[in-house]
């Protein structure tokens, strides 16, 4: 996981401050010494460490904080806003051309992820309104051109490959004119790598940039190469210019600190980050989002795209109806939105994003949803529609089948009756007062509206 070790001691840092009423400058050298070795710990640029700490301190140290009812609230506060700062402080998108297609140019390393980056690349466009061409522009490394076409038939998105041609520049101008032909508004070219940079790669990147003109010349680097990536992208960026940076492999990077230094040291934003190796795990990076993710502050705002995303639309409008009713939940029901949330990733990932669950060091084991769904997938029809005809000789059946034990049997069916009671209480409007509580216990009042109920963005 992304940032876990790091992650960690910011939070114990942050947790610190927060029951403080008064805080010397004492207190925070040492809390900041333990930030600054969590920090180098993680990878991140020593330079870049230096001024994050001393960023802080002169800040933390000032008479508005100090003075202030809660100074180590105010304190967490600047940690936040630094990091996000840190991160790249606002979202960094794609400019797209008003005059179509607009060219994304993809350059990168070999091993970086590139071709597969390209088609996630597009299916995500595709996502929001776009309608993209790959083109294939790696002629030199085996079967490239036959991994993005294969990306392409997966997604169902056109690639435009000339085996026969070898001049790249040729082939991007051939694939520019499919574009048009076909209506597409978006080009993404999947240039060649190498296994370290040198002048006949950056040549031929240099080449296409001053013919193609490209709107956007994207790096994709391996975050799990730390300073290394930090300094490919600064390479790249001095030889051919880049706009922007896609992390890849950052489910994988347990430190993070690409990502912490990547846009200090080279000027550039990071755009997109990759989260796992399926065709639909890559993100638009958030750097207020990922500094409250690491602070353990959660991430409300990418939940619920996530959740509207993934959901079935018309399965929850039928539950609602059915709960208004005053039906009560069945089994059918209860195995139809397991597998919505599971569209949604793995529930160790989201229950990190609510905001204050860190704290609670909730274990989840995503096993679990497994288990229960091959537990409800051996109930007969009936017995998932009326749970209450589950005797001792049923249970048995049911274990055998599903590959668990009567016991585990019990033990869901003890959670599922305490959710259609809490289902209930929540119809009837019994449950408002609890929420509350536990939402200023979670830190997550802020989120809501005192009247109108809805959410609102972090700040």
């Amino acid at each position: 996981m992304a940032f876990e070790s790091l992650s960690e001691k910011l939070q114990a840092f942050t947790n610190k401050l927060r029951g403080k009423a008064r805080i010397t400058e004492k207190d925070l050298d040492e809390m900041l010494r333990e930030v600054k070795l969590a920090l180098l710990e993680a990878d991140v640029n020593y330079k870049v460490v230096k001024e994050f700490i001393n960023n802080i301190h002169d800040k933390a140290l000032g008479q508005d904080v100090l003075k202030s009812l809660t100074p180590g609230q105010q304190v967490v506060k600047i940690v936040d806003d630094e990091l996000t700062s840190l991160l790249g402080g606002t979202d960094s998108k794609i400019a797209f051309t008003p005059n179509p297609p607009t060219i994304i140019m993809l350059v990168g390393l070999q091993g970086s992820g590139k071709t597969t980056t390209a088609g996630k690349l597009a299916n995500l466009l595709r996502k929001q309104g776009k309608k993209p061409l790959l083109v294939a522009c790696d002629v030199y490394r085996p079967a490239a051109i036959k991994q993005l076409q294969v990306v392409g038939a997966e997604l169902n998105i056109p690639v435009y490959a000339n085996e026969n041609e070898k001049d790249v520049v040729k082939i991007a101008k051939q694939g520019k004119e499919m574009a048009i032909q076909k209506l597409c508004d978006v080009v993404i070219i999947d240039t060649a790598g190498r296994l370290q940079i040198d002048e006949n790669l950056m040549q031929e990147l240099k080449n296409l940039k001053s013919n193609l003109k490209p709107n956007e010349i994207l790096l994709v680097v391996d975050s799990m190469t730390g300073q290394e990536a930090v300094n490919i992208a600064s390479k790249f960026n001095d030889d051919i210019g880049i706009d922007g940076i896609i992390l890849t492999k950052l489910d994988g990077d347990t430190r993070g600190g690409a990502a912490l230094s990547i846009k200090k040291v080279t000027g550039k934003p990071i755009k997109f980050i990759g989260t796992g190796e399926k065709l639909n795990e890559i993100e638009e990076f958030h750097p207020d989002r990922m500094a409250s993710r690491i602070l353990g502050m959660g991430d409300v705002l990418s939940i619920i795209e996530q959740a509207e995303e993934k959901f079935d639309q018309e399965q929850a409008e039928k539950l609602e109806k059915k709960l208004l009713k005053n039906k009560e939940l069945d089994l059918n029901d209860y195995l139809a939105q397991l597998k919505q949330i599971k569209k949604m990733g793995p529930l160790s990932s989201i229950i990190k994003m609510i905001p204050g669950m860190s704290k609670y060091n909730v274990q989840v084991d995503d096993k679990e949803t497994t288990r229960i769904e091959a537990i409800i997938t051996s109930m007969t029809d009936e017995e998932r529609r009326n749970p209450k005809i589950l005797n001792a000789s049923r249970r048995v059946r049911i274990a055998n089948g599903s590959g668990t034990q009567v016991s585990d049997i019990n033990k869901f069916m003890k959670s599922f009756e305490m959710t259609k009671e809490m289902m209930k209480k929540m119809k009837n409007g019994k449950m408002n007062s609890q929420m509350k509580k536990m939402m200023k216990d979670m830190n997550l009042d802020k989120y809501v509206e005192e009247e109108g109920g809805e959410l609102n963005g972090k700040n």
